[in-house]
């Protein structure tokens, strides 16, 4: 007679899953340090947004619109789509999980770039799903690398364009080039979290393609260009068989009645929209500039946050800078976890903080500050 356990057992593979980590917060001895680990709009959210979440206070008490129909209704006025294929997260990270728990099966597989957000492979791997990372060249998304790993067994291909911790993005062409090599039954999922403040002309977020195609999804948040990351707000547009088989799952009430107003009036503040992303325009290039002054590898970022890298050395310089900048009270982003052991990212700040930076990271390597 076998023993049976006396304690309750995750499901096969749940223990073998590495929690995510956020960017850290905090720098020991430290009171107010600045946070750019996280990519979180510098300049905090639109005051607009600010004030229809206070006057949301008065409605505590209350369930939202479970559909979320208002901040349906905006999203499709803004930019041209049907309600009814709108799906609405608790940020983008839970409707990656729903689409991985929709579609896959024990010993289906995933396949995401070789540096690909942490989530998309926690949702699988949740899911009892294999998770396979294409190889990049230069940092970016090689389509017949990915096409490479594509089997009867793949369910879905998640591309953050832009990408994240890289910045690098593929373009339109290339979006278009790897739907046509994927099989129908394939999902390819973009990931628009840093799209807005990408403004190559051969970029593209995807929404036109979602709109005829029958499998593929486009995710995009509030977190990011609209700072609501306190929030999590996060859509998807999607072809309306994926939509409805997703809403079958999605948890009734997963979005706030304060964050679906706050998201509205964000969508309307065309202006905070403006001076955001003016700011990323402005400091980006120079920050570039600097840290190649400065005689580190830079990998070209078309998002609001740039990722540098260090001597290979196992990532004990990368730390160290990392350490030295906390001790400074400048909190970046190590990514190790992400495979990028040699190279930090660091979020666009407001030019005090990235001046503070510079200065920081050429005391560190001994260099004088670039002018």
């Amino acid at each position: 007679m076998t023993d049976t356990p006396t304690l309750p057992i995750p499901r096969p593979g749940i223990l073998d899953i590495t929690p995510y980590k956020p960017g850290k917060a905090t720098a020991e001895g430290v009171a107010h340090p600045v946070k750019l680990s996280a990519n979180e709009n510098i300049l905090g959210c639109s005051p607009a947004a600010r004030e229809a979440y206070l006057a949301a206070a008065g409605d505590m008490a209350l369930y939202p619109d479970g559909r979320g129909n208002p901040l349906r209704a905006a999203l499709a006025a803004r930019y041209g789509l049907e309600p009814d294929r709108l799906i609405l997260g608790c940020g983008t990270d839970e409707i990656f999980a729903l689409l991985n728990q929709t579609y896959l099966e024990p010993g289906d597989n995933i396949i995401q770039g070789e540096y690909g957000f942490g989530a998309y492979a926690i949702g699988a791997r949740a899911n009892q799903g294999e998770v396979r990372y294409a190889a990049e060249t230069n940092y970016r998304i090689d389509v017949d690398k990915v096409l490479e790993q594509v089997d009867d067994r793949t369910r879905l291909v998640f591309i953050a364009n832009p990408a994240n911790p890289t910045g690098t993005f593929i373009s339109r062409d290339e979006v278009e080039r790897l739907h046509a090599g994927l099989p129908g039954r394939v999902i390819l999922v973009l990931d628009g979290a840093y799209a807005e403040f990408n403004s190559d002309p051969g970029f593209d977020d995807g929404l036109a393609l979602a709109r005829t195609a029958g499998n593929v999804v486009v995710t995009h948040t509030f977190s990011k260009l609209h700072g609501l990351a306190a929030l999590r707000v996060g859509w998807a547009y999607a072809p309306a068989a994926i939509a409805d088989a997703v809403d079958r799952i999605r948890l009734p009430f997963n979005t706030s009645i304060a964050g679906q107003a706050a998201a509205i009036a964000a969508l309307a503040d065309e202006e905070f929209q403006a001076l955001s992303l003016a700011h990323v325009e402005q400091w980006r290039p120079w920050l570039t500039q600097q840290f190649g002054g400065l005689g580190l590898e830079v990998v070209p970022s078309t998002g609001n946050f740039i990722l540098i890298g260090f001597a290979r050395s196992g990532g004990k310089v990368a730390g160290a800078a990392e350490a030295f900048l906390a001790s400074r009270g400048l909190i970046v982003r190590g990514v190790g976890g992400y495979g990028l052991p040699d190279h930090l990212r660091v979020t666009i700040g407001l030019e005090a903080h990235n001046r503070a930076v510079i200065e920081a990271l050429s005391d560190f390597l001994g260099q004088p500050t670039a002018t």
